[in-house]
């Protein structure tokens, strides 16, 4: 079975806002693109306008209905891989297909190396592994490595392409083993979390919970921040004169 490296002092990772993604899927549809369209060209899944099609999505977005009466909301569950310090995937692979980089801990899998036997994928409580039929191979959420330090693209742009794409700033990504980073003091200062921790994988990425549903007063935030009321946000100016009634 595969080793796991000890834990370094870089955790490359995301920190995802459970109050601010929308379930647009834009991040999914993104990573789809950069991932596979140029794998297998303008149809990226197998028999994709039939029935029994079938793909490879490093990300996918749950909806759940959560609360009840006035305290319920829907809640957009964006799900990929966390990057586990202890991943069970790698531990369990026959080949050392499935590894975890010591340098920057993302957890990756050599194809050339994957027989397909599907153990990481049984081993994976996150449900973040997938069989690409067409290749016989498993795969999985690559924290856009050939994007992060491509250094051909400009360096704003070297971020994971779900990170990219997201319209609300839902997606964070950066190095949650420095707890000066902008990820680590997001996560510290709205009480992100990992996923399951009790399981003892210790996954990187973190989620940020949803805040509870206030109705905040237009002359509370006019107070905060007059000048991006009046410059910037458009939006709570409508939403001023809309309480105001």
């Amino acid at each position: 079975m595969t080793e796991i490296p000890p834990a370094g002092g870089k955790k490359l990772g995301l920190v995802i806002d459970l109050d601010t993604c929308v379930g647009c899927q834009a991040c999914a549809t993104n990573c789809k693109s950069w991932n596979s369209g140029g794998h297998l060209g303008p149809l990226p899944d197998l028999n994709a306008y039939s029935a029994g099609a079938d793909g490879v999505w490093f990300n996918r977005v749950h909806s759940y209905e959560a609360g009840e009466g006035e305290a319920g909301r829907t809640v957009h569950f964006p799900r990929s891989c966390l990057h586990c310090e202890q991943p069970a995937c790698v531990s369990v692979c026959p080949t050392g297909a499935s590894y975890k980089r010591a340098e920057d801990g993302i957890v990756l899998i050599n194809t050339d190396a994957c027989i397909g036997c599907g153990l990481c994928a049984w081993a994976c409580p996150y449900g973040a592994r997938e069989m690409d039929q067409d290749e016989g191979v498993m795969k999985k959420c690559t924290l856009c490595v050939d994007r992060i330090y491509n250094e051909t693209i400009p360096e704003p742009q070297r971020q994971p392409a779900c990170v990219i794409a997201c319209p609300v700033g839902a997606r964070h990504y950066g190095d949650l083993g420095d707890p000066d980073s902008k990820v680590s003091v997001l996560v510290a200062e709205r009480g992100g979390y990992a996923l399951m921790p009790e399981l003892g994988y210790e996954p990187v990425n973190r989620y940020l919970p949803p805040r509870d549903k206030v109705r905040v007063k237009a002359e509370s935030l006019e107070e905060a921040a007059p000048t991006a009321l009046d410059i910037k946000n458009p939006l709570l100016r409508w939403l001023d004169r809309a309480l105001a009634r």
